[in-house]
């Protein structure tokens, strides 16, 4: 919001009040000043007014240059020969003139000196040379009776300064001149002056050919509108006191009509809407919902899809108004309009809100709008601007006007005492000073009433206009933001300590992860939550697509919640691989939302990727990464939550759940027992579609909160006495059915042979699948399975006897067994 202290000034006096003290205070009042703009004429010395007296073109020239006699004034050296290339250099004008000695703004210093074989004594200037805008067309005339010798600064009104400040959503009064100088008056503890109005809503005769009616059909979105007629009116520029104001905050003026409204907008915050009578098609005004399909085109020239959802003002048979945002073209008021029909309206926030979103389309009166319009102001808006439709374009305020609705219903206050404000300030404002500062922003106490312990009760009586005061807190920060935030005292900050306390599982277990996978050499990513529904289909499953959509999706790239980390880490990769960046390795922490008996929970989840391309040139070359490689890292990652992965069931992850390799990759874990683990690598298939070069393993752990609670710390990595004796080794070829895994038998032998050797001198340190054969020699569905078997004493070594008596208890022992046999 652009804010010019030459229009402030009209309704606060702010003479003696500097630029950085009204900088200061509207800081202090809780907005920010973005930006500071000077307009108009500098300072400038050695720039007088002079007229010109005579001219002669120089001949011989190739462009036209003049020999001009100029008289700046006696005082300034009297009569003066300036050569001058601008082609209104006339005799009798007057124009600025800039004295040998003088600098003007562009730092070019004007000196007396010979030009095109003649002596230039000082330099006419343009607009531009001047620092007034962009014009360099000719010189800057002056009006003919500006006294001659006159310094340029006291023949040219002084300029503006115009504030940027940034108003936060919850101040919709402070959009406008007014609302602005409200605060300011309250500040400096000035009057606050309104601008007077004369039309006191009389009409001089009946013209309902003009408008004979208006009907609100929504009036849940429209609950107030005012319709005034003005006939006979001119169309032409508006007064340049107006204009002035309106450019110094960035506003082009366009004519009268439309002038008047953007004024009485930027004054009083009231948007207004001016339709050329004729063009509404009839002489009834209705405020309705669109149809859908109906279209109209706005004053940007672009032609808009309306929906029912859509509030509009119309004719008796075409829209006229996106209501509240933008104007159509078929009505705009033009050089041929003489008949008028002034607008005010309150529309429902929310309605105005959703439609520009739906339509991409914004305006000042939008953005008033969508925070909230004062309603008990809609009419005195209206007034003010039929004065200065009056004031500015002549013309005659006809019958019948309208008023259909009333204010929206206001009636708030606020019961809160004195002592309650120091309480929640912290230290002591005397009780009159928080009074002066609540009725400095109009904020009247209605009544006063002692209590028991607390002193007086104040019973504050808010002003419609303050929608953001609903409770005795919000009264607290008015009182300081008067009082001044700078006046509090300081004080220590003493706070709770905590002692011997210690992270969330869940911040503990993300630390660790990252550290050891960053350690890895893997690059920390941040993706977002929110996924695509079609990224949710290919990679996970229809089901997931329909569980994770989000109700209403802001954008169609985000519309699900992620059930993995592994989407945003391919995108990601593809990403880097796309700027010809060779990093492989990528992880990420964060949620993740999974389905358990039949409702979405949120897990805390860690992933990983690893790309491998064998097209990459490197002389040295990294080993191509494997399925062990990510079991290693997903053991570890396991383990920080308090899983031993090592003894846990793998199972192979089969079909394209979750985008894994058939045969390449396995799962452990559950995610109704409250955590699961996917690891291996990628369907290629997949990857390929998205755009990724070579393979990409990668795992996925994910883990609810509450699991992760109730393991934290059950699994710590302790030292261990290692045996300083050798081991003794023994293979063992078992026939198994062909659609048996592998880790199911090893798990399966590994508890065998530990129960045989149990009473021994020795243990079974492990069992390690070393061969696999089908084919010629094996029954039908049958394959083998070859396994080296790890014996070791932590006493002595081991003789050959006694590990192959345990050797044949254990071969034995998984005989019995009955779903396997020993291959001989």
């Amino acid at each position: 919001m652009k804010i010019s202290l030459n229009w402030i000034n009209q309704y606060v006096n702010l003479d003696g009040v500097s630029v950085d003290e009204i900088k200061r205070a509207v800081t202090f009042l809780g907005f920010e000043v973005e930006g500071v703009i000077t307009t108009g004429l500098a300072p400038l010395k050695l720039v007088v007014v002079g007229e010109i007296l005579t001219r002669e073109k120089i001949p011989n020239l190739k462009k036209e240059i003049s020999l001009c006699t100029v008289n700046v004034g006696e005082a300034n050296g009297g009569i003066r020969s300036i050569v001058c290339g601008a082609p209104n250099c006339d005799a009798g004008k007057r124009v600025p003139v800039a004295l040998p000695g003088a600098i003007l703004p562009s730092g070019f210093q004007i000196a007396q000196r010979k030009t095109y074989g003649h002596e230039s004594q000082g330099m006419m200037c343009a607009a531009d040379e001047l620092g007034l805008g962009s014009d360099h067309a000719g010189l800057l005339i002056l009006d003919a009776a500006t006294p001659i010798g006159l310094p340029i600064n006291d023949a040219i009104p002084g300029g503006d300064t115009v504030l940027d400040i940034e108003i936060t959503p919850n101040r919709p009064d402070a959009l406008s001149h007014i609302g602005i100088a409200r605060e300011l008056a309250a500040w400096f503890r000035k009057e606050l002056k309104f601008p007077a109005i004369k039309f006191d809503g009389k009409t001089h005769g009946a013209r309902p050919d003009i408008l004979s009616g208006i009907r609100v059909e929504s009036p849940e979105d429209c609950p107030l509108y005012v319709g005034i007629s003005i006939a006979g009116v001119k169309v032409g520029p508006s007064p340049q006191w107006m204009q002035d104001r309106l450019k110094a905050i960035g506003i082009r003026p366009i004519s009268n009509l439309v002038d008047v409204g953007n004024y009485v907008m930027l004054e009083l915050g009231q948007p207004l809407h001016v339709f050329d009578a004729k063009k509404i098609g009839g002489n009834q005004i209705v405020v309705r919902r669109a149809t859908d399909g109906e279209k109209l085109t706005t004053l940007d020239n672009k032609e808009r899809a309306l929906n029912s959802r859509m509030l509009v003002i119309a004719g008796e048979s075409k829209p006229l108004v996106v209501a509240g945002i933008m104007g159509g073209a078929n009505a705009e008021v033009d050089a041929s309009t003489t008949d008028i029909v002034l607008e005010a309206a309150y529309f429902r926030p929310q309605s105005v809100r959703w439609t520009g979103k739906r339509l991409g389309l914004a305006s000042d009166s939008s953005y008033r709008f969508e925070r909230g319009v004062d309603s008990h102001s809609t009419l005195e808006a209206a007034y003010r601007a039929v004065d200065l439709l009056l004031e500015t374009a002549g013309g005659t305020v006809v019958g019948p006007s309208f008023k259909v609705g009333g204010d929206v219903p206001w009636e708030r206050e606020i019961v809160v005492t004195p002592a309650y404000i120091n309480e929640k300030l912290g230290f002591e404002i005397p009780a009159d000073e928080q009074r002066a500062a609540l009725e400095a922003l109009d904020l009247v106490i209605r009544h006063e009433e002692p209590t028991e312990k607390r002193g007086p009760a104040w019973t504050v009586t808010i002003p419609s206009w303050r929608g953001d005061l609903d409770r005795p807190i919000d009264l607290v920060e008015e009182v300081l933001r008067i009082y001044g935030t700078e006046k509090v005292p300081p004080a220590p900050a003493v706070g709770p300590a905590l002692v011997d306390s210690e992270d969330a599982p869940t911040v503990v277990f993300n630390r660790k992860v990252t550290d050891y996978l960053v350690g890895q050499h893997f690059h920390e990513c941040v993706n977002y939550t929110l996924r695509a529904g079609k990224e949710l289909k290919t990679w996970v499953s229809d089901t997931a697509a329909q569980e994770l959509a989000l109700a209403n999706p802001f954008v169609d790239d985000q519309s699900h919640l992620r059930p993995t980390l592994l989407l945003g880490l391919v995108e990601t990769l593809k990403l880097n691989q796309s700027r010809g960046n060779r990093v492989a390795r990528f992880c990420e922490t964060g949620r993740v939302f999974l389905e358990v008996n039949g409702s979405i929970s949120e897990f805390v989840g860690v992933g990983f990727i690893i790309a491998h391309n064998e097209k990459d040139r490197a002389w040295l070359g990294r080993s191509a990464p494997d399925f062990y490689e990510v079991k290693r890292h997903m053991e570890i990652l396991a383990q920080a939550a308090g899983i031993d992965l090592a003894k846990q069931a793998l199972a192979p992850v089969t079909g394209a759940f979750w985008g894994w390799q058939d045969g390449h990759s396995a799962s452990a874990g559950d995610v109704a027992s409250g955590w699961t683990a996917r690891f291996g690598l990628l369907n290629l298939a997949m990857a390929r579609e998205t755009g990724v070069e070579g393979k990409v393993w990668g795992g996925m752990f994910a883990i609810s909160p509450e699991k992760l609670a109730s393991l934290s710390g059950s699994v710590r990595s302790r030292y261990k006495d290692f045996s300083l004796y050798p081991a003794a080794l023994r293979d063992l070829a078992l026939v198994v059915d062909g659609a048996r895994h592998a880790e199911e038998v090893r798990a399966h032998l590994l508890n065998v042979a530990r129960a045989s050797a149990q009473g021994t001198a020795f243990v079974v340190e492990g069992v390690e699948v070393f061969d696999v054969y089908q084919g010629k020699g094996l029954p039908e569905g049958k394959k083998s399975l070859a396994f080296s078997l790890t014996f070791r004493s932590a006493e002595r070594t081991l003789t050959d006897e006694e590990v192959n008596v345990a050797f044949a208890k254990i071969q034995k022992d998984i005989v019995l067994d009955g779903s396997m046999s020993v291959r001989g």
